[in-house]
């Protein structure tokens, strides 16, 4: 029937298989599920090659389920829907059509078996060829699979990261006072042209080549003059305008259908107002706070400024300390699912100009980059990415890391949070995507620097050496790191 030798990319069916569970297949073995025979040989050190023999009876129950299938759609005379005897069903269609969908049906659970039989710890999409069918007697096929490779792992006791000292300066706090006080602030009409940090009301219009753009056509849009949020170039245009007065400026278009391209922006002033500050004294105090006066505001307003400096720091020292570990361990990285990682990164570049890599091409040459630029930093992403999760992972399986419902609960709250999302809507949206296991990942990859981050030694620029078990304590901390379905076993088709 012509399907031996054929190739196919499948990927595992278990989305959720945490395949760093697994033992690392060292040399070619051979392991038995009852009847199916499996080898594996090492390929290099990131992949394997898999060979797989199924005996026929082992494929009755697919037979039973394509029978089945043809039964409830091929109606032959003299049999009720669903009754048809197979060998009937069979003379219709053709014994070859029944086998190549038993084989192309059975081939994802038989791998699937095939990896946890024999402990590979497979990543990304294997790629599956047929190498044999005898009708009635046996079926051969090979994966060969990309794999966690092994990672000698350092010493943490041995690792030493300097930081940054927390400072809590009283400018620093002024600047949380003032935000306090322009939070408390109102608004009043003046009569003098723009300055910067008025609020204002504008009228918007823009053209390309000539032609009017209705997307980037808006009135009576409030703009805090200096925050940069609406359209580069505008808060430069409307300072010095008074109420009524226009002014035209160019500027690059980032969305709609003339993204990255330059548009004429004209720009009317409505009305111009600033922001009166309320004073400070302890009034304001017990107005914007729980507190009687202003010293002791002040004082809770250092306190929330040591808790940020520290959360800084915690970050710097993570961040620090993932960097050593890049820098002294030696990871081989899967050619494969780097490569679908630089994919993923060109997909998502091109997804807003319609698939057309040459919009891409010229958005980038606008930008004053070029398509190098991009495909170099893209693999020097991916591979910084992928790296960071098989060195993590390796840790995390160093250390039995475990990842509780709670913890796993915290992080999706969080997230939704942070993604403006009620969290059933988040879930559910992850779920179908098939991202639980990449948002387990991410937790357990946290713990797992957290707990090297713990055994480190960190010391500020003047020489103290930081608790980091204050800062680290609860065992967890953000990678900071994309969760790359591709390191999870993900499909990336």
């Amino acid at each position: 029937m012509g399907a031996e030798g054929r190739r196919f990319k499948s990927c595992h069916p278990d989305q959720n298989h945490r395949a760093g569970n697994c033992r690392t297949v060292k040399s070619t073995t051979t392991r038995r599920s009852q009847s199916v025979k499996s080898t594996v040989e090492q390929l290099s050190p990131t992949r394997v090659r898999i060979n797989v023999e199924v005996p026929f009876e082992e494929l009755k129950p697919d037979f039973d389920k394509a029978y089945k299938a043809l039964a409830q759609q091929i109606r032959l005379p003299g049999f009720r829907p669903g009754k048809a005897p197979a060998k009937l069903l069979e003379a219709r269609v053709g014994r070859g059509a029944v086998l190549e969908q038993v084989v192309n049906d059975a081939l994802p659970s038989r791998y699937s078996e095939a990896v946890t039989t024999a402990a590979v710890k497979a990543i990304g999409q294997p790629e599956i060829e047929i190498t044999k069918i005898e009708d009635g007697e046996l079926l051969e096929f090979t994966a060969e699979v990309d794999v966690r490779p092994e990672i000698t792992l350092p010493d943490y006791n041995e690792l030493s990261v300097t930081v940054d000292p927390i400072e809590i300066t009283d400018e620093a706090v002024e600047e949380q006072l003032l935000s306090l006080r322009q939070r408390f602030g109102t608004l009043t009409g003046v009569d003098r042209p723009v300055q910067d940090g008025d609020f204002i009301s504008i009228d918007l219009s823009a053209t390309v080549d000539g032609e009017a753009v209705p997307e980037a056509t808006a009135s009576g849009l409030s703009h805090e003059v200096g925050s940069g949020q609406l359209i580069e170039g505008l808060d430069e245009a409307v300072i010095g305008l008074s109420a009524g007065e226009s002014k035209e400026f160019t500027s690059t278009l980032v969305a709609g259908d003339h993204a990255g391209k330059e548009a004429v922006v004209t720009v009317t002033v409505g009305t111009v107002k600033e922001r009166e500050l309320p004073a400070e004294d302890d009034e304001f105090a017990q107005l914007a706070s729980e507190f009687d006066t202003l010293d002791e505001l002040k004082a809770d307003l250092r306190e929330r400024v040591g808790r940020v400096r520290k959360v800084e720091q915690a970050g710097q020292i993570r961040d620090k300390v993932l960097e050593t570990l890049l820098e002294t361990v030696e990871v081989p990285l899967p050619e494969a699912v780097v490569k679908a990682e630089v994919d993923a990164a060109l997909h998502d570049a091109v997804h807003s100009l319609d698939h057309d890599e040459d919009a891409l091409n010229k958005a980038l040459e606008e930008q004053g980059t070029s398509r190098e630029e991009f495909d170099k930093d893209a693999k020097e992403s991916a591979e910084r990415s992928v790296k960071t999760q098989l060195l993590l992972d390796a840790i995390a399986d160093a250390s039995d890391v475990t990842v509780g419902q709670d913890e796993l609960t915290e992080r999706i709250l969080f997230q939704a949070q942070r993604y403006g999302m009620a969290p059933e809507q988040f879930i559910q949206q992850i779920q179908q995507a098939g991202q639980l296991g990449a948002v387990f990942a991410d937790v357990r990859r946290g713990k797992a620097l957290a707990g090297v981050v713990e055994q480190a030694t960190v010391t500020d620029t003047t020489g103290a050496t930081v608790d980091t078990a204050e800062l680290f304590g609860n065992g967890e901390t953000e990678t900071d790191e994309p969760a790359a379905d591709s390191a999870e076993g993900e499909d990336q088709s």
